[in-house]
């Protein structure tokens, strides 16, 4: 098994982890990760307000699952406000952002 099996548990009570970089007010929670393949389950927090134009259009190299859990996030590509409980599958390759 290359990722921990982890039972429910609270996501509140996984120590938030700042991510370094030009934006500020990112954080993660790590969930479970296979460093050896660099799979990543994560729950990604942005503090109200942040702005992560600077980073500009992201693509990425593997499928990216979201919840928005609480709150909304603003794609300026599409112009589109996205909102608690709603849900994205992105394929590898697939621009977004910022």
């Amino acid at each position: 098994m290359s990722r921990p099996q982890i039972e429910f548990i609270n996501y509140q009570n996984i120590r938030p982890e700042i991510i370094e970089g030009s934006v500020k007010g990112l954080s993660q929670r790590v969930i479970s990760q296979d460093a050896e393949v660099g799979d990543l389950v994560r729950i990604l927090e942005f503090a109200s307000g942040t702005d992560t134009s600077p980073n500009g259009v992201q693509v990425y190299d593997y499928w990216e699952e979201i919840y928005i859990i609480a709150g909304s996030v603003i794609g300026l590509t599409l112009n589109q406000e996205f909102t608690k409980r709603m849900v994205a599958s992105r394929p590898p390759g697939m621009k977004h952002g910022p």
